[in-house]
């Protein structure tokens, strides 16, 4: 349930971080995604790659060449437009759209005006000429006007703006079709042309019914057949050309600041009347760029923002990396393909942002937390631990769950006594340095600081990840610890004296292991029987004056692998069944793996002669007693072979004068030649105080 509310907080987080990048696009400060997006639609124009047209449309030039071919300065003489028309006129043209202005009275009298009056009269049902629609005025006060031929030259023709709106970047993407003048629809100059073509048949859909459309650009400059304005003057191109075609004549020389950039000429820019010729395109072919429906593209950044969370928290930032690459380039390419097929201009840049920011955004809060996590978390686990945790992002693995654990506890002898001579801030420096010490220790063999609980440490085995190897690597943490505490020891003795030694109580059975705790405070640790086993085991280490002391249930799974001493049962406190333990002594090696027996040096033992009769209900023979400890003893000169796991009865005599010793049941623990090593299994009260009054003797 809990890991299913931390995907539904992710999957929410994402959504509305995708819904932020659409309200930002919305707003749109500083024109940011209105530029963003029309420069998208100029790289759709330019993967898409041009297009030849498929209308009969002509474009008639006027450059230099022209200037030149006709000897004349601009303006020409408006008889030269007359003859133009003429000649073309005699062609049957489909319609002539005159993208020239003619909104004064001709610098060549009034006979010129009437020369080209005339010849547009005679077209007057295929000719449409151009007005310009101007607005002036400040924020209180605006005036529009809208500049048509003047009467003597436009007679009954028809007449429309041939103005084009620029878009935020300058570009001329889309064509006005009606314009609004004194509460009056004007029909555009395409829009007159296309009615034109519409009554000669060539169009191919039902006209447009909005206001404006977005042009579908076929190419760049040079995309429909043209013809130099003087060769149709000067008699080289006969009129037959123009049969049935619609001819658009403008100006396309620079010096004549008709030029203005679209998606195929950004840099050099498109003349006026070939963008009236793709308009004229878009509209016979019925081919208009159109705007995808208003809710896909919010809906689906929405979703593109879940998307991006979920993935950046489920993968490594990587691997999540080139899947959100892989959704970014899916969509620009779902886009296109709407681009081509359904001529959609799909709105492109708030779906790959919020893809990208949210990933951006969750990676960056992921580390955060994860970083906060690893520094949670080290005080627990070692590095490996940590790295592991992080990697797989699995809570669960700290969830309070039962499992077998062994449990290691630590403790510095006598370390309480002796820090009542030091300063509070010398108490505090030793401690920092042992406890990193003794904690390096733990995570070099994988294990788990659960706790520091002064100058004692609590280490947990097979937690959070399994190790089947659990009571070994315990074992061998607190082998090291003896060996670490040593430099410790007399660096410690130098400066302060007294003797630094360190005792281990391990365990190993079932506990609840995980995050445990309050509401306000949780940490990771374990409780159960076994955990309070481990702490009284090392507590006993002082009574028996060994270094490390490990249950039965820990020696059952390290036998094979440590020399130990069977130091008998104990009845440890909370506990009414006996415990069994053991002493390790160290790491067997290839020449010893039977128990070393009672000889250690660090058994509570005695050196004790004496002589010893050994009964086993049949035969009674004499040894030789050569050591002696609370729990056992070792035998020299046994005149027979004794087996281990043989249990017999001792009649020990040990000291001159003292009454024997008789030990009911005592197992023999190893034997070898003529030597042997006994652990009592039942002893009476007045045979154990012989025993410890003998053993705790300087």
């Amino acid at each position: 349930m809990r890991s299913l509310t931390a995907s539904w907080r992710v999957l929410l987080a994402g959504s509305l971080a995708g819904l932020a990048v659409v309200v930002l696009a919305a707003v749109n400060p500083l024109h940011f995604f209105e530029i963003a997006e029309l420069k998208a639609l100029d790289a759709q124009f330019t993967v898409r790659g041009p297009r030849p047209p498929a209308s009969p449309i002509v474009v008639v030039t006027i450059d230099e060449d022209d200037f030149d071919g006709l000897n004349l300065a601009w303006p020409w003489p408006r008889a030269v437009h007359a003859k133009f028309l003429d000649i073309v006129g005699r062609g049957k043209p489909a319609a002539v759209g005159m993208d020239i202005l003619f909104t004064e009275p001709s610098l060549h009298g009034s006979g010129d005006d009437v020369a080209l009056g005339a010849a547009v009269d005679r077209l007057r049902d295929r000719i449409v000429l151009a007005a310009a629609l101007t607005t002036v005025g400040d924020a209180s006060f605006v005036k529009q006007a809208l500049n048509p031929p003047i009467p003597e030259i436009r007679g009954k023709a028809a007449f429309g703006s041939a103005d084009y709106d620029s878009d935020a970047d300058a570009f001329v993407r889309r064509a006005t079709l009606r314009r609004d003048f004194q509460e009056r629809d004007w029909l555009g100059f395409d829009m007159l042309i296309y009615r034109l073509a519409e009554k000669a048949g060539l169009t191919r859909g039902s006209a447009p019914a909005g206001r404006e459309v977005l042009v579908n650009y076929r190419g760049g400059p040079g995309t429909f057949p043209m013809v130099a304005y003087h060769r149709i003057v000067t008699g080289e191109v006969p009129p037959e050309v123009f049969a049935g075609k619609i001819v658009l004549v403008g100006a396309t020389t620079p010096t004549l600041h008709d030029i203005f950039p679209t998606p195929f000429a950004s840099q050099a820019g498109m003349p006026g009347v070939e963008i009236h010729a793709h308009t004229l395109e878009t509209l016979l072919q019925d081919i208009p760029l159109r705007r995808a429906p208003a809710l896909v593209v919010p809906v689906v950044a929405v979703l593109a923002g879940a998307l991006a969370a979920w993935t950046a928290t489920a993968f490594r930032p990587l691997p999540a990396f080139g899947l959100i690459a892989v959704a970014v380039a899916g969509y620009l390419a779902a886009s296109h393909v709407a681009f081509l097929w359904a001529r959609y201009w799909v709105t492109v840049v708030p779906v790959p942002l919020a893809l990208l920011v949210t990933y951006a955004g969750t990676v960056a809060k992921n580390f955060t937390q994860e970083q906060r996590e690893k520094r949670r978390l080290s005080r627990f686990f070692s590095p490996d631990v940590v790295a592991e945790i992080i990697r797989h992002k699995d809570d669960s693995k700290l969830a309070a769950t039962r499992r077998r654990v062994t449990v290691l506890f630590s403790d510095i002898r006598g370390f309480t006594s002796m820090s009542e001579k030091m300063q509070p801030e010398e108490v505090v420096a030793f401690l920092r340095e042992y406890l990193t010490v003794m904690t390096e220790a733990v995570f070099t063999h994988g294990g788990t600081v659960d706790k520091y609980i002064g100058d004692a440490i609590m280490a947990l085995y097979n937690v959070p990840l399994e190790a089947p190897d659990h009571a070994l690597r315990a074992v061998r943490t607190a082998l090291e610890f003896q060996q670490r505490v040593r430099p410790l020891g007399e660096r410690f003795a130098a400066q302060h004296g007294g003797h630094l030694a360190c005792g281990v109580g391990i365990h190993t059975g079932d506990a609840v292991v995980g995050t445990i705790g309050s509401e306000q405070r949780l940490e990771y640790t374990a409780i159960g029987d076994t955990i309070n086993l481990g702490s009284r085991l090392e507590g006993i280490t002082k009574e028996f004056s060994v270094p490390i002391i490990i249950s039965e249930a820990t020696y059952a799974e390290v036998r094979e692998h440590f020399a130990v001493r069977d130091l008998g049962e104990v009845t440890v406190k909370g506990k009414v069944i006996p415990v069994k333990i053991y002493a390790v002594l160290g790491e067997k090696t290839a020449a010893d793996h039977e128990p070393t027996g009672f000889n250690s040096r660090r058994a509570p033992r005695r050196h004790q002669e004496g002589r010893v009769s050994i009964s086993d209900g049949e035969l009674t023979v004499i040894a030789e007693a050569s050591d002696l400890s609370r729990t056992g003893v070792a035998l020299r000169a046994v005149p027979r072979r004794l087996e281990p796991g043989e249990v017999v009865t001792l009649r020990m005599e040990l000291e001159a004068g003292a009454p024997p010793v008789t030990v009911d049941r005592a197992e023999v623990m190893w034997s070898r030649k003529d030597t042997a090593g006994l652990r009592f299994v039942d002893l009476s009260p007045a045979a154990r105080t012989a025993i410890d009054t003998l053993t705790s003797r300087p």
